[in-house]
């Protein structure tokens, strides 16, 4: 069964990607205006971000971000066949930072957001950088499904590791100098264990592992942020936020990230990931010991 869907989608993934973009246009309309995929959990998350925006202003962002979302998932189908020419036509990002920290021989913690469209960003780091960088990754239920994204991901040189696998095998990572890739802005599992810090004027819990990891290894910290420059074009900037994270706290790390993620987001509102429960946990008077400001 894997040779026949890899095969299809293999097949599909040698179309031009404005011959794919006809069917994804017709999958938003079957996404937005049928199905409502999540609409309500969109439409909330952009009322708490921009209060200050009209319902016909978000309705405009809503309706842009699930174009992006639905372009993202027919680009992934792309990179199945895409060649290293056409990641560079598509894309371009900030490198020259990121190796010269690595000649000078600092291990790198990249901390980035969901924003899209995340596959390039993996494929055109891993073509430009001096070593390849370690992704953490969910794997997917679909084992077929799995197996192709891991096969895509990896094919020029990003080292992936399943999350939940990540403390097995997280010391061989460590043992020479190495760059791993960090999406920052998970939902923490549990709130009582997390940051807690406004993010869009809403108190917000993030993740602590990002920043405990830069401070414990001593790394320098670089957020990726994600621009789109229009469909099917992508620029990725990079910036440092500390090149020795051990010379200040995690809580601080974290802050500067989701500083340079909020303003990364409010320049272009429809390539987050707002479909997913941003403001999940509520914040609570037990959890002010984590407040970070």
């Amino acid at each position: 069964m894997y040779y026949i869907v890899y095969g299809f989608l293999y097949v599909l993934s040698l179309l031009p990607l404005r011959i794919l973009y006809f069917f994804s246009d017709g999958i938003y309309v079957l996404v937005y205006y049928i199905i409502g995929y999540r609409k309500n959990i969109v439409m909330s998350n952009l009322k708490i971000a921009f209060p200050e925006k009209t319902d016909k202003e978000r309705v405009r962002i809503a309706k842009d971000f699930y174009h992006n979302f639905i372009d993202t998932f027919i680009e992934t189908i792309k990179m199945i066949s895409i060649r290293k020419n056409e990641v560079n036509k598509r894309s371009t990002g900030d490198f020259e930072l990121i190796n010269n920290l690595y000649d000078k021989g600092f291990n790198i913690h990249l901390m980035l957001g969901h924003q899209f469209n995340w596959e390039f960003a993996n494929l055109l780091y891993a073509i430009h950088l001096k070593i390849p960088f370690v992704g953490i990754y969910m794997p997917i239920s679909n084992k077929i499904l799995d197996r192709i994204f891991y096969k895509f991901r990896s094919k020029y040189g990003t080292v992936l590791i399943s999350a939940t696998d990540f403390k097995n095998k997280m010391h061989t990572v460590f043992t020479k100098q190495y760059m791993l890739g960090l999406g920052a802005d998970q939902n923490p599992g549990n709130p009582k264990n997390a940051y807690w810090m406004n993010f869009f004027g809403k108190p917000t819990p993030f993740v602590t592992g990002p920043g405990k990891g830069g401070v414990k290894n001593k790394t320098a910290v670089v957020y990726i942020g994600f621009e789109k420059i229009k469909r099917g074009q992508y620029k990725f900037n990079a910036t440092l936020l500390a090149d020795k994270g051990a010379d200040y706290t995690p809580q601080q790390l974290t802050l500067f990230y989701k500083n340079a993620l909020e303003q990364t987001i409010r320049r272009d509102p429809a390539n987050y990931l707002w479909s997913h429960r941003r403001w999940k946990w509520e914040w609570k008077e037990e959890y002010k010991d984590q407040w970070v400001e």
